[in-house]
């Protein structure tokens, strides 16, 4: 009976040791995956960032790389200090089950105790032999031989289950001392990233203030960034009121297969194909987004408000730019200051890459999905930054809301 229960206990410990770390690892492997793609992230923004600072001038290119910096090493130290929540918990719960593991076997002992005390007085008062043979009865001598029996291998459980525990402990004891030790790797690792986020937010400073004193340089290149922007907005204007007129001249001739759209069956379908792959594309180039979608402020000029039509994808040097999506080159022309810009349709559905120094495809050609359009261009500040952007005819819209997260 009492090492039935002993059992028990044992069972139910060893089923709160393995199930709990079991948990506790699913969490630990998360945040450990997030954390291995953050430094895969920071790698490649410290390429960005190491080929922008290469120039003797500050410039707004790498404002935004050591502005991504600050937000990926925010996220790793939020991710270090979630481990080591994470390993708290973890520590807290060993010690419920050491403790646990500790008071079971002090009961154990203490009836083990008892049961030897008992069996010593029984054997010293009145030989086994005799308490066999002083049995009323043959049925009751068989009775007590069978309790002779069960009292002794009662013991022996009582003792294996205690060796059982003993052991429970010790590997229990170096599991919580194992666990101390990454912990106090994980404190060592979050003082280190949060050393490294306060020398990113000096940099910062020291950039925004350098930038400041030169603002009449950044207001040039402002305008005539803007004066690009616009004859670009133009040309894609321009192209996308050819093919609105291209499609109604085409639907006129076919309007039994396209009734009731008004429109070609085959730029229906591209178009629905195209809503369809929301949030699913593929990322242009790799690199990080600079500059948002819509109006926001200047980095670093005060009252002055910026709009953008796409987003701005500031990468390595040289990289190579691709389709996000099958269609067809609308056109490709080249802007001072923006490089050379290709222009695809998908149905009603546009994409712009805007910011190419060279481009390997051709007018009118057809494209499929991830297929090279050129290479990104390298400004005179060292940035290489592409200007994507997405419409459904003339309407602009937000890049990030249709790209792969």
């Amino acid at each position: 009976m009492i090492a039935g229960k002993a059992k028990k206990f044992l069972i139910l410990a060893l089923l709160l040791m393995s199930l709990g770390p079991a948990v506790a690892q699913k969490n630990k492997t998360q945040l450990q995956k997030e954390k291995q793609a953050n430094l895969e992230k920071i790698k490649e923004t410290e390429k960005i960032l190491s080929q922008t600072s290469k120039e003797k001038k500050s410039s707004l290119g790498e404002l935004s790389a050591i502005a991504q910096r600050i937000r990926q090493q925010e996220a790793l130290i939020l991710s270090v200090q979630s481990e080591i929540e994470l390993m708290d918990i973890d520590i807290s719960e060993n010690n419920d089950i050491l403790k646990a593991l500790q008071n079971d076997l002090s009961k154990l002992k203490e009836e083990y105790g008892s049961m030897v005390f008992s069996a010593q007085k029984t054997s010293g008062g009145v030989s086994r032999l005799m308490f066999l043979f002083a049995a009323p009865t043959f049925d009751h001598l068989a009775m007590r031989f069978k309790y002779m029996e069960q009292y002794g291998t009662a013991r022996k459980d009582q003792a294996v289950v205690i060796r059982k525990v003993q052991e429970q402990l010790a590997e229990q004891v170096l599991l919580i001392e194992g666990k101390k030790d990454e912990k106090s790797a994980l404190l060592k690792e979050e003082v280190a990233e949060k050393a490294t986020f306060d020398d990113l937010k000096r940099k910062q400073n020291n950039l925004v203030r350098s930038l400041e004193k030169e603002e009449k340089r950044l207001k040039s290149d402002l305008q005539d960034t803007r004066k690009a922007v616009a004859k670009l907005d133009k040309l894609i204007s321009d192209i996308i009121r050819e093919e609105m007129e291209r499609a109604a001249r085409e639907a006129a001739a076919a309007k039994k297969k396209a009734k009731e759209t008004g429109k070609p069956a085959d730029v229906v379908a591209l178009s629905n194909s195209f809503e369809e792959n929301r949030n699913k594309f593929p990322w242009p180039v790799s690199g990080f987004v600079s500059q948002k979608f819509g109006r926001q402020k200047h980095p670093v000029l005060r009252g002055i408000v910026l709009q953008n039509d796409g987003i701005n994808i500031q990468t390595a040097q040289s990289e190579k730019v691709r389709t996000i999506f099958s269609g067809e080159v609308r056109a490709i022309a080249f802007i001072p200051t923006l490089g050379n810009s290709v222009i695809i349709s998908h149905g009603e559905y546009f994409t712009v890459y805007s910011g190419l120094k060279d481009v390997v495809l051709k007018k009118g050609q057809k494209v499929t999905t991830n297929q090279e359009i050129g290479r990104i261009l390298v400004n005179g500040d060292g940035i290489s930054e592409l200007r994507f952007q997405i419409r459904k005819n003339t309407t602009a819209l937000d890049p990030e809301l249709w790209l792969k997260h």
